[in-house]
């Protein structure tokens, strides 16, 4: 008994100084991190992960149900479908064809009321609320320099830095996009406590506008813009402007880094259904209309789904692109595999929501699994033709 109160008397001791050594050196959002994500059994980010976390509500106002196609779950998913989705631990896919809910099914409890985490989808959401500041009036232009909002990013390089640039992804931050390593300034944001300090710190190294380079920082960047251009929350913002006016079917949640007065995090961290982020996928392959109102310029949105750099085909502003079979799709898209994809040729829109991808070589990478995805849903809907 002696033997273990002075092992625990010393386990304590170590504790409380490994402590104050993060508190020190500025690493204590790695506690949160401990309490929120690892105590839980997880190494990353997950679905479920908001409830952990302090939240803004975005309201919804009047409903507008999604209606079911006529041939509304008429063909069953693929053999190829099924193991991908059991593989990678899918929670709800589902395909709409001609703006109707053509198949959908849920999986490990989930159904289509129930939120998980948009992760990057978000990106594409904070574009698009950028794309109303400027149709309101309240940011000039893609070409508005960051300065203007923030002083700290008057002067140098930084001082070539536009709000195009942010959402392009071609800022020139310097800024580490390491998902699993805990000390990566990314992870450092997703659990930091005052975000708007630590992104006024960063720096930009290399000239703003010149080439892409996926970074997170960006878009946490350009959210900050976008609420002081507006003198609204994000939350509050999206809400107005895009969740009330889409009919969404739920009110949404979106994390923030605080309870008080806590800003959200902008290039992540959505909390909504399926169906409800499946919305922003119609009213882009609509060019920014829904149902006979323009909430978005339709020069704006044909921008964000094409390629700024023709080195860099593979994402557009705050939007990703993508071919396959000759057809040009473009999507929204989260940290382990959460997607919208958009088949505007086709007036297809299909959503896959899951615990888990295939493990990418590089960020932004199109893995096996996404044209799985996509080849088995085109699969279904021929047989029914």
């Amino acid at each position: 008994m002696k033997f273990l109160r002075k092992l625990l008397k010393y386990t304590l001791i170590i504790v409380g100084l490994l402590v104050i050594l993060l508190y020190i050196l500025d690493y204590d959002y790695l506690l949160k991190a401990v309490r929120t994500i690892y105590l839980s059994g997880h190494t990353t980010a997950y679905l479920e992960d908001y409830k952990k976390f302090d939240n803004r509500t975005i309201e919804s106002g009047i409903i507008q149900p999604w209606p079911n196609h006529q041939k509304y779950n008429s063909i069953k998913e693929t053999d190829v479908l099924r193991t991908t989705n059991k593989t990678y631990g899918t929670v709800a896919f589902v395909i709409i064809k001609n703006d109707s809910i053509w198949f959908e099914n849920y999986y490990d409890g989930y159904d289509n009321t129930t939120k998980s985490n948009s992760f990057s989808m978000a990106k594409s959401m904070v574009t698009s609320m950028l794309g109303k500041a400027i149709m309101e009036g309240k940011i000039e232009s893609l070409d508005q320099p960051v300065g203007d909002f923030f002083k700290e990013f008057s002067k140098g390089k930084a001082a070539q830095l536009t709000v195009g640039d942010l959402a392009s992804m071609a800022s020139g931050l310097n800024w580490d996009e390491s998902y699993y390593s805990p000390f990566s300034i990314t992870t450092r944001a997703y659990f930091y406590d005052d975000l708007e300090t630590m992104m006024l710190g960063v720096k930009v190294v290399d000239d703003p506008g010149q080439s892409y380079k996926y970074l997170s920082g960006n878009t946490q960047l350009l959210g900050m813009v976008i609420e002081k251009a507006t003198g609204q929350t994000l939350s509050n913002y999206l809400s107005s402007k895009f969740w009330k006016p889409l009919g969404a079917g739920q009110d949404a949640f979106w994390q923030i880094d605080s309870e008080n007065n806590g800003l959200e995090k902008a290039y992540c961290c959505v909390a909504s259904t399926a169906l409800d982020f499946a919305r922003f996928g119609k009213l882009y392959k609509d060019y920014g209309s829904w149902k006979g109102e323009q909430l978005l310029d339709s020069a704006f949105v044909q921008k964000s789904v094409t390629a700024r750099f023709a080195e860099s085909p593979e994402y557009g502003y705050g939007w990703w692109l993508h071919k396959k079979d000759g057809t040009s799709l473009f999507l929204m898209r989260g940290h382990l595999g959460q997607m919208v994809i958009v088949d505007r040729a086709n007036d297809i829109i299909i959503v896959r929501l899951g615990h888990r991808r295939k493990l990418q070589k590089h960020v932004g990478e199109f893995a096996d699994d996404v044209d799985v995805y996509i080849e088995e849903a085109y699969k279904m809907l021929n047989s029914s033709n």
